[in-house]
């Protein structure tokens, strides 16, 4: 199965591809899409779509995993990373029904067997469970690749955390 993780955000939008048979993982491809803070919101929030949109059509994922947005504190940022959170989702929704959402700390507990492990301790894994020579750069397409390994780790239990 292929897997498309995403870790949204509105400057930057990390993802990682997947290749799975539930077990043995293998990494297909990894990057960000970018918005300039000049842009307009409509303008950035399309550019996003549409690079999710032709990551959908280069890869054909069977199953689209996002990590869910947690904010405590910034509402203003909140709002603008929930904007790009949908336009990605809209994007995966016309190309799949197999969505899915997965916490940071759910992320880390399938990495790293720590819900709490740091970013280090992340990329590390992420490194060492795909096979790399080195940690994905940058970060935010390092914990989309976590977040599609999570996805494939999740197995008979994926479909609770299925996006309703």
């Amino acid at each position: 199965m292929t897997i498309l993780g995403i870790d949204p955000g509105l400057a930057t939008m990390g993802w990682g591809v997947i290749e799975t048979d539930g077990s043995h993982h293998s990494m297909r491809g990894y990057g960000a899409l970018l918005t300039r803070p000049g842009q307009t919101m409509p303008a950035r929030l399309v550019q996003l779509f549409d690079g999710v949109a032709e990551l959908l059509r280069i890869y054909e994922p069977g199953a689209v995993a996002f990590e869910e947005l947690f904010f405590s504190k910034n509402v203003t940022t909140a709002m603008a990373v929930g904007a790009a959170r949908g336009a990605a989702m809209l994007a995966a929704a016309r190309h799949t029904g197999e969505l899915y959402e997965y916490t940071p700390m759910q992320v880390k507990q399938a990495i790293t067997g720590y819900g709490k492990a740091d970013k280090q301790q992340m990329q590390w894994m992420v490194r060492v469970l795909l096979n790399l020579d080195e940690i994905p750069k940058p970060d935010d397409a390092a914990d989309a690749l976590a977040v599609a390994i999570a996805h494939a780790h999740a197995g008979r239990s994926a479909e609770e955390f299925r996006i309703k």
